[in-house]
């Protein structure tokens, strides 16, 4: 068995890319059209998975946005439809944590134990940022930082 990759339905392919390209730097590898469907599919691969997923297609995470029906009001999605989350393993949390707070995400669940964060996307989707190895020794303002909303 082979894992391949994991969908997720976006409101808003734009905004979802600032998200998990411009702000996350994840990596796009593919993009399909498909008029008589009407939704688009980009494939994105974490960096550093870029070349394997280009040889491969996986590991890699799909987005699927369905083209809104002329007259129809954009088709909103709660809760990621009841999905868990996305997983990665990351080398350093209090880094990316910083530097995904810098880029206006929040962190609703910061790394207090040095090892685990969790973020969210535009669209509701929870992100697991899990620390490579050991855990790194808590330290502020981590320790100190509460919750914010679901995670």
């Amino acid at each position: 068995m082979q894992y391949l990759h994991t969908m997720v339905r976006v409101a808003n392919l734009d905004v979802a890319l600032d998200f998990y390209v411009a702000k996350f730097g994840m990596v796009e590898t593919r993009r399909i059209e498909n008029e008589a469907g009407r939704f688009t599919l980009v494939f994105l691969a974490a960096t550093g998975d870029e070349m394997t997923a280009r040889e491969t297609q996986a590991p890699l995470l799909e987005l699927t946005y369905n083209w809104p029906v002329e007259g129809e009001a954009d088709e909103v999605y709660t809760g990621g439809r009841n999905f868990g989350h996305l997983a990665f393993r990351v080398k350093d949390i209090y880094a990316i944590c910083s530097d995904l707070e810098a880029k206006g995400v929040v962190i609703n669940r910061p790394p207090r134990d040095g090892r685990m964060a969790f973020v969210k996307s535009p669209d509701g989707i929870s992100i697991e940022l899990l620390q490579a190895g050991d855990a790194l020794p808590p330290q502020e303002p981590w320790v100190s930082m509460e919750n914010i909303g679901t995670w």
